[in-house]
């Protein structure tokens, strides 16, 4: 960074035709503003770094003036012109930053906070229609944020596509396993083609709402790519269970997600955590050594699925990612101390 910084710094002083001064100076803010807004995960702290890189540039500009032999009026009439643009820069950055997002479909951390939050129309949307799936994709975002930041990716991308991977399940929520009451399972009425159309489905729906309510674009791949070309593995057996000799083979293809599969790393952990939340909640007894077993055979199998091929994840962070996984699914998890009753307690001190 400091490299390109530096060429960026000499190119703009030999254009301009000044001095050491201003490529000083130039250096002076932009280090601080590249290291400052290197995390920016709240409006204003473009203005809170674009001050303290004023304050640099008035230092920087007023001291090379004084030892260049310049009077003490003018020195600090120059810095004092420094500081006051480099502060109205910061401001004007800060007001066309939306704008420069949308135009470019980019997706700053601070879009990124302000679409967590959970009074966002569709997270509403999701918790009163939905609430188990809001429920399991708060937990995969708590998962995919540890993950992705173990291994040096942007676990606030991650956490935000969590949120929003499920959201096609919206339009029928009781046709998925987290939102259906007990003993009432709609797919029972439906045929396993009929029903693996339904399960597939939230995720074309899932685009779609994304594109309704304007979701940042860099948040369409978690739902796009968040089960890859998986096997709907229950209604392709299903299907293999009730199909007569007679009958055609079962096409795998039919009971496939379209895809495609994960294109990132963070997309890939999404993938990952929702498969492995959705498992270990499923466990009467989630032990840690139930808890390690499966998330090591889940992410095996989309790794010899091939459902990994594309992220560019080494199997280095691919092992890491999945020590996070057992380590954040065995505190959540874990199990609860028996402790004795209040009567077995009265007993043990009467004896």
């Amino acid at each position: 960074m400091f490299a390109i910084t530096g060429g960026l710094g000499i190119l703009g002083t030999l254009a301009v035709q000044r001095g050491v001064e201003f490529f000083l100076v130039l250096m002076a803010v932009s280090g601080i503003c590249g290291i400052g807004l290197m995390q920016v995960r709240y409006r204003g702290r473009i203005v809170l770094v674009g001050a303290l890189a004023a304050l640099a540039a008035f230092a920087m500009s007023s001291a090379m003036h004084l030892l260049d032999g310049q009077a003490l009026q003018f020195s600090l009439m120059r810095g004092l012109w420094a500081g006051a643009s480099t502060l109205m820069a910061a401001f004007v950055i800060e007001g066309i930053l939306p704008g420069i997002e949308r135009v470019f479909r980019l997706s700053t951390g601070m879009t990124l906070l302000e679409w967590c939050d959970a009074n966002k129309p569709l997270l509403r949307m999701m918790a009163a229609e939905a609430p188990g799936t809001f429920n399991h994709s708060m937990m995969v975002a708590t998962l995919a944020e540890a993950a992705a930041e173990e291994i040096g990716a942007n676990g606030l991308l991650a956490r935000a596509g969590a949120y929003y991977h499920d959201i096609g399940k919206i339009n029928k929520p009781e046709y998925f396993v987290e939102n259906q009451t007990a003993g009432v399972n709609r797919h029972e009425k439906l045929s396993p083609a009929m029903s693996v159309l339904v399960i597939v489905g939230h995720v074309k729906d899932g685009i779609e709402m994304a594109k309704e309510y304007n979701l940042p674009e860099s948040l369409h791949p978690f739902i796009a790519e968040h089960h890859g070309t998986t096997l709907v593995q229950y209604f392709y057996h299903a299907a293999a269970k009730q199909r007569k000799e007679s009958d055609p083979e079962i096409a795998e293809a039919a009971f496939r997600y379209p895809g495609p599969r994960p294109q990132s790393k963070e997309t890939a952990i999404v993938m990952l955590c929702d498969a492995v939340e959705g498992a270990v909640r499923a466990m009467p007894e989630p032990t840690p050594n139930r808890i390690e077993d499966t998330v090591s055979k889940i992410v095996q199998a989309r790794l010899m699925d091939g459902q990994l091929d594309d992220c560019d994840m080494t199997f280095r962070e691919l092992a890491r990612v999945e020590a996070s996984l057992v380590k954040s699914l065995c505190s959540i998890y874990h199990g609860r101390i028996a402790y004795p009753s209040q009567s077995t307690q009265t007993q043990s001190a009467a004896s």
